[in-house]
């Protein structure tokens, strides 16, 4: 348990930096999920939809340095080749 007043700030800081990253980190696993589902189902407009959305929740995670730059790139490189492949 902190003792000192700036550790229990500091508690309550990590304490809503977790709700902000917590959400990040739902919506660009639910995006990426919807994808690749919408890749085996072969709707191609679909997939681009979702793709634009993905890249969107990809880039916001970088933003905000909850993934590093080049892990960004990285997936957003391997869903377009995803997709790539119904088209």
């Amino acid at each position: 348990m902190a003792i000192t007043t700036s550790a229990k700030k500091a508690i309550r800081g990590s304490e809503r930096k977790k709700v902000f990253n917590d959400r990040r980190k739902k919506a660009l696993k639910e995006a990426v999920k919807e994808v690749r589902a919408l890749v085996a189902s072969k709707d191609k407009k679909a997939v681009l939809a979702a793709l634009s959305k993905a890249y969107q929740a990809i880039d916001k995670a970088a933003k905000t340095n909850f993934i590093k730059k080049n892990t960004a790139s990285r997936k957003k490189s391997r869903l377009s080749a995803l997709a790539k492949k119904i088209a």
